[in-house]
C-alpha cells in the first residue's frame, strides 16, 4: 500500500509543482511593465527599499528628452522601440550588479537602484548610461535618437537614506540637468535640496503607462 500511495502521489506532486511555477511566473509578470519588462512602481519600491537596507546604493533617475517628438514624427511603434531600447540600456548599465532594481515609473521616466560601495563609481555609471541612452537606435529601418537627462545620488551621502528621499534627490538632480538642456550629473555630497524641484513628481500618485501612448 505504501508503494501504491507513493506512486499515486508522485504525479499529483509534479502537477502541483508545475502549477506553483506557473503561478509564480504570472505574479512576476504582473509586477512588470508589459512593454519594457522592467518593474512597475510598487514592486520597484518594495525591492529597492530592501536593497537600500542592505548597504549603500546608487540611485538613478532618467527622463528622456525629445521622446514626444519621436512619437509625433515617426509614430507610436517607434516610440515603443525607444522605450525598449532604454530598458536595454538600463540592463547594460547594471551588468555587473545582478541585484540591481530597474523600473519604468511611467511614460518616459525610469529609475534604477544598484549596490555601490563607494561614490567614486557613480559618475562612471551615469556617464556610461547617458552615452548608451543617447546613441542612435535602429528601429524599423530608421535611425532614431533621443536625448536624456540623468541624475543620480549615492545614499551614503544622504542624511536620510530612505528610498523616497534618495529617489527624490536623484529626481531633483535630473531636473536640474534637464533645465540645462540634458546630460548627466551626480548629486553633490551635502548639497541642500532644490526647493523648486523637491517633490516635483516622485511620491505623487501616478500610474505606469502601457506603451508610448500615454
Amino acid at each position: 500500500m505504501n508503494r501504491l500511495a507513493t506512486a499515486l502521489a508522485l504525479p499529483l506532486a509534479a502537477g502541483w509543482g508545475l502549477h506553483t511555477l506557473a503561478l509564480r511566473r504570472r505574479l512576476e509578470a504582473a509586477h512588470r511593465d508589459p512593454l519594457t519588462g522592467l518593474l512597475t512602481r510598487a514592486p520597484f519600491e518594495e525591492r529597492a527599499a530592501r536593497l537600500l537596507r542592505a548597504g549603500p546604493c546608487a540611485v538613478v533617475f532618467v527622463d528622456l528628452d525629445g521622446f514626444k517628438a519621436v512619437n509625433d514624427t515617426h509614430g507610436h511603434a517607434a516610440g515603443d522601440g525607444i522605450l525598449r531600447a532604454t530598458a536595454g540600456a538600463l540592463h547594460d548599465a547594471a551588468t555587473d550588479a545582478p541585484d540591481a532594481v530597474l523600473a519604468r515609473l511611467g511614460g518616459d521616466e525610469f529609475a534604477a537602484v544598484t549596490p555601490m560601495a563607494s561614490p567614486v563609481a557613480l559618475p562612471w555609471l551615469l556617464r556610461g548610461l547617458h552615452d548608451e541612452l543617447t546613441a542612435p537606435t535602429w528601429i524599423e529601418g530608421r535611425e532614431l535618437t533621443v536625448g536624456a537627462s540623468v541624475g543620480g545620488c549615492w545614499t551614503g551621502d544622504l542624511p536620510d537614506a530612505s528610498l523616497s528621499a534618495a529617489v527624490r534627490r536623484a529626481d531633483e538632480v535630473m531636473y536640474l540637468v534637464k533645465r540645462g538642456g540634458g546630460g548627466w550629473l551626480p548629486a553633490a555630497p551635502g548639497a541642500p535640496a532644490l526647493p523648486t524641484a523637491n517633490g516635483r513628481r516622485y511620491g505623487r500618485p501616478g500610474t505606469i503607462a502601457e506603451g508610448s501612448r500615454g
